[in-house]
């Protein structure tokens, strides 16, 4: 219990801090719910809740240095919080939005003072660079990833020390339709996010292949796999015959172009 509560306060701080940086694992929350489930044992409820949230922020991202909620957090908090509350996956999401929503709105305005706070850090670091300090300037920089991590680790670990305690405050202060609403939505986001997929995807395209990967998936009862396999074959193949067709119209025009350049030699 002791040792999941620490990972998972080190996971909230490691995500921030990584998007800010490496971007090894990012904040997605369809990624930190994939180490958030192996941390917790519960990898099917941890998939379904992180699959979710990252429905909730298709669209959504940080741009110009821009503040935006925190799915990544409400991922992270949401699954600790559920997978230590009930092992039902129904209520565990109802669960995970009730209490990840506010946590990741919260998140707007932590970032907005972490990124004020580190405006800061920035003036001092430039200070002391100017005035070739620079062993302080270096010091100055260790700054900005600690303030960056704590407003992510603060909030997981007061849900982490207090968790069913606000679980309890959260579940009886929220009505009963409420939490059944959040519930209702959560299953329709997928659907949402498919739509939201297929506004950006060339459907008109290649309509013939959706038809078929529906065909797979809904009678023949593929699974993702499989028509994700399906999918790559189709694609292939696709290529390859776009290559080919493109590699037979060049030579045809380069010989074009020779015939009427001997052509013309000749008539001169």
């Amino acid at each position: 219990m002791v040792i999941q509560a620490i990972l998972i306060i080190l996971l909230s701080m490691w995500m921030v801090i990584d998007q800010q940086g490496l971007v090894i694992l990012t904040w997605f929350p369809i990624m930190v719910a994939l180490v958030a489930g192996l941390i917790m044992g519960d990898m099917q409820t941890a998939m379904i809740i992180g699959g979710t949230f990252q429905l909730m922020a298709l669209g959504v991202a940080n741009i110009g240095g821009s503040s935006v909620p925190n799915w990544g957090l409400a991922t992270v908090v949401g699954i600790y919080v559920a997978c230590r509350t009930t092992h039902d996956v129904e209520q565990a999401k109802a669960v995970a939005l009730a209490v990840g929503v506010p946590v990741g709105m919260l998140g707007i305005q932590l970032d907005v003072l972490a990124k004020l706070l580190n405006s800061y850090v920035t003036h001092r670091a430039e200070k002391a660079a100017n005035n070739f300090k620079f062993k302080k300037m270096l010091r100055s920089f260790w700054i900005g990833p600690i303030i960056f991590s704590l407003s992510t680790g603060l909030p997981t670990a007061l849900c982490v020390i207090f968790g069913s305690t606000i679980v309890d405050v959260v579940l009886k202060s929220v009505p009963k339709w409420v939490t059944n609403g959040l519930s209702i939505a959560g299953s329709m986001l997928p659907v949402v996010g498919i739509a939201l997929l297929l506004q950006v995807m060339p459907v008109k395209k290649y309509m013939s292949m959706l038809m078929v990967g529906f065909v797979f998936a809904a009678y023949l009862h593929v699974s993702m796999l499989g028509v994700s396999i399906i999918g790559l074959a189709m694609a292939y193949y696709y290529f390859t015959v776009e290559m080919k067709k493109n590699t037979n119209n060049t030579a045809t025009k380069v010989a074009t172009e020779n015939s009427d350049f001997e052509g013309d030699d000749w008539d001169e």
